[in-house]
């Protein structure tokens, strides 16, 4: 397993290890020692998955008071991943990175507690998977606008109306409005 730093140091690209012959491929997704020697000594308590259509994005979400850190990747499709700095106080407090995870190039992210996370799915359909740190609770979720003008993602080459949203999505409040910076 090969773990790289991305333009913001906590969250990192993991690239496993595929062994792939003529019946398809092996890759192991989580080990728990490996990844701690890579100084990601986590503990995950619940899985995720969700399958959605081209144009989905769904995010900007995140716990503020009981922060998830989540390993996520692609099993089948291809999406463009975004992970938002939310710590207060942090030096990179509302910069972002983002990543292509597909079940092609096998890229997987960590992206810790204290950050906000969202996709938008690129291929017909995608399946995506995530391990979380700590148990989902509605009550502690926080959703940031997708179109947020200080984040200024970069969602790709799509007309905002192709966008397949939330209405919770689409009510979000901006990153201002929620830290009141």
């Amino acid at each position: 397993m090969e773990i790289k730093d991305t333009a913001l140091p906590d969250v990192k690209l993991i690239l496993p290890k595929v062994f792939g012959d003529s019946r398809g491929f092996f890759k192991e997704v989580w080990n728990q020692r490996e990844l701690a020697q890579h100084g990601l000594d986590v503990n995950f308590v619940q899985d995720n998955f969700s399958r959605s259509c081209r144009n989905t994005l769904r995010g900007l979400h995140f716990q503020d008071e009981k922060p998830q850190g989540k390993l996520v990747w692609v099993s089948r499709g291809e999406v463009y991943d975004v992970a938002v700095d939310v710590r207060r106080g942090s030096p990179t407090f509302g910069k972002w990175v983002a990543e292509y995870l597909s079940c092609q190039n096998h890229r997987m992210l960590w992206i810790p507690p204290g950050f906000a996370h969202g996709f938008r799915v690129l291929s017909n359909e995608a399946d995506f998977q995530y391990k979380c740190t700590e148990f989902y609770d509605p009550d502690d979720e926080r959703c940031i606008r997708w179109d947020d003008e200080t984040l200024a993602i970069g969602w790709g080459d799509v007309d905002s109306a192709e966008l397949i949203i939330s209405e919770k999505d689409a009510s979000a409040l901006s990153l201002k409005a929620m830290f009141e910076v």
